[in-house]
């Protein structure tokens, strides 16, 4: 298990589901994962849910759109936002360059089990 966490030395990968996102795994837990993202403008995470996992976001740089099961709105930098498990969600970049802070508890790990569209 790594103790320090060095972004630079990450590799990205595109998340599925999602378009325009570059996403660094940053820490890989038994009960969770929190991953660093980068959106393009327009792009982001289609609609969709992740039975049993919960989620929560957290702006970290520009703003986006989020609905979540039903509730639409509209975040800036500084914000954070919940997605209870199973709830229907999606996230869509606003500005030119968005970055977040995602949380997953249970670890997600892009595993196509963990996700219903």
């Amino acid at each position: 298990m790594k103790y320090l966490i060095r972004t630079s030395e990450l590799q990205p990968y595109s998340p599925a589901n999602h378009t325009g996102t570059r996403n660094f795994r940053l820490v890989e837990g038994r009960n969770l994962e929190v991953v660093l993202g980068e959106v393009e403008r327009g792009k982001g995470a289609l609609p969709h849910a992740h039975p049993g996992i919960e989620q929560v976001c957290y702006l970290l740089e520009g703003s986006a759109h989020v609905e979540v099961a039903g509730e639409k709105f509209e975040m800036r930098a500084g914000e954070a936002c919940f997605f209870p498990a199973d709830a229907p969600h999606l996230f869509q970049a606003t500005s030119e360059k968005v970055r977040v802070l995602v949380i997953y508890s249970p670890p997600y790990l892009e595993d196509p089990q963990n996700v219903r569209r």
